[in-house]
């Protein structure tokens, strides 16, 4: 008589370095990101939630029409807890490890918050492993990666290395144009969570930033920031004078207090025209009234979630086609994202990420 089939031990190594041994792939995942649900339900696309007993609640609180989605395709996800965040002191240790996870998969932003009260330790007491991925401080250094390692997590490693190729495939689309054409750059500024914060808010030489610069674009906020993110004053944005504002939205409504964001993502080509209209209403901003960006209507929207998933490929064909139009005339992002949607994930298609003040969406 044949017995059962045991799964190989295997090693990840995280993105922060650290070596992580598995005796099998995880059964029991707790998402110390709400968000990396983009990523895992590439991976498990069958049910991304049948194995994560609780999750962050910011895709709930930063992307409600994504939230909605997931969870009428998958109601037990309006019964998973919804945990805090290390990093503001709104959840405790002691929470992760009384829900029994395998694993805690974490942001690597939030590995020196971890440090600092010790859940390392804590977790290795308790025989629960603490996992670190990325697709937001280093997107071209780590996103490939942390795929892999959702792959050899769930033991899926097959789906992990076809989503991977797909991103290098689609992004390519975009660079290999550029580096054969080597067009001029226009000035881009990224303007961070528009209506959401105070202006202006932007980003460095990675994440959108890097998007822009993968894109064909100069990124503003490249020139002032020394990390990922931050903000610089209206002053330093008028005197740069872009030719292009590309700010991020998504629906925040889940917010309290928040209100003047551009509505895109998900579903939100229903509400166009009021997005357009927010998006119209922000350039009015000291900062922007006088820029050859809105002297030429060359202001844009786009979703702000392409910040922290493995889906920035699609961010950055369509960045590219805004700043070069004639380059990438044949290029549209709206099908590459739903091609990749109808392959790689579990919930439908609905268009709105972004939104142009020209109307040319």
């Amino acid at each position: 008589m044949t017995g059962p089939v045991l799964a190989d031990p295997f090693t990840v190594t995280d993105v922060a370095g650290r070596a992580v041994s598995f005796d099998k792939p995880v059964e029991h995942v707790i998402l110390g990101e709400g968000r990396m649900i983009y990523a895992l339900a590439t991976i498990e696309t069958d049910d991304p939630f049948a194995k994560v007993v609780a999750w962050r609640n910011d895709l709930w609180k930063n992307d409600a029409d994504a939230y909605d989605a997931y969870a009428a395709r998958f109601p037990e996800v309006k019964d998973l807890p919804m945990l805090g965040r290390l990093t503001d002191g709104t959840l405790q240790t002691e929470t992760l490890v009384d829900l029994k996870p395998d694993a805690v998969l974490l942001p690597i932003g939030d590995k020196q918050a971890a440090d600092e009260v010790g859940l390392e330790d804590m977790l290795n007491a308790v025989g629960v492993k603490l996992v670190y991925i990325d697709f937001r401080e280093h997107i071209l250094e780590n996103t490939e990666p942390s795929l892999h390692i959702l792959g050899q997590m769930f033991g899926n490693v097959e789906r992990a290395d076809q989503v991977a190729a797909y991103w290098d495939q689609q992004m390519a689309r975009v660079t290999d144009v550029l580096e054969t054409a080597q067009p001029e750059e226009p000035k881009v500024f990224m303007y961070r969570a528009a209506g959401y914060s105070d202006c202006c808010g932007t980003f460095g030489s990675d994440n959108f930033g890097l998007m822009v610069k993968l894109a064909g674009g100069h990124n503003i906020g490249s020139d002032f920031l020394p990390g990922y993110t931050g903000t610089i004053n209206p002053e330093q944005v008028i005197a740069s004078n872009p030719d292009v504002v590309v700010a991020t939205g998504a629906n925040w409504g889940h917010n309290e207090g928040i209100s003047g964001f551009v509505n895109v993502g998900p579903g939100a080509a229903a509400v166009a025209d009021d997005s357009r209209a927010a998006l119209a209403k922000l350039m009015q901003a000291p900062a922007f009234t006088g820029t050859t960006a809105v002297a030429d209507n060359n202001v844009h929207a786009i979703w702000h979630q392409f910040y922290t998933s493995p889906y920035q490929f699609v961010a950055v064909q369509r960045l590219a086609k805004w700043f070069h139009p004639d380059l990438f005339a044949d290029l549209d992002p709206d099908a590459t994202f739903r091609e990749f949607s109808e392959t790689f994930l579990p919930i439908p298609y609905a268009p709105g990420y972004w939104v142009s003040l020209d109307g040319k969406d």
